[in-house]
């Protein structure tokens, strides 16, 4: 009896992530795919916006 009790925590722990992993792919695509495309593209256009970024424009730290 003690080899299931050994083996339950593993094996819940297993099908938790199994489902984490499908609820992931799942999620992926689809509807949701267009928002986060547009958040990186809204990302992208903010960093655009605010210049170019040069080792000059960064302080020295001394």
């Amino acid at each position: 009896m003690d080899y299931v009790s050994a083996l339950l925590p593993p094996v819940v722990m297993a099908a938790f992530f199994i489902g984490l992993v499908v609820t992931i792919v799942k999620s992926q695509g689809g509807p949701n795919k267009a928002k986060e495309d547009d958040a990186v593209d809204a990302a992208i256009a903010r960093t655009e916006a605010a210049g170019p970024s040069t080792p000059a424009d960064r302080p020295t730290g001394a």
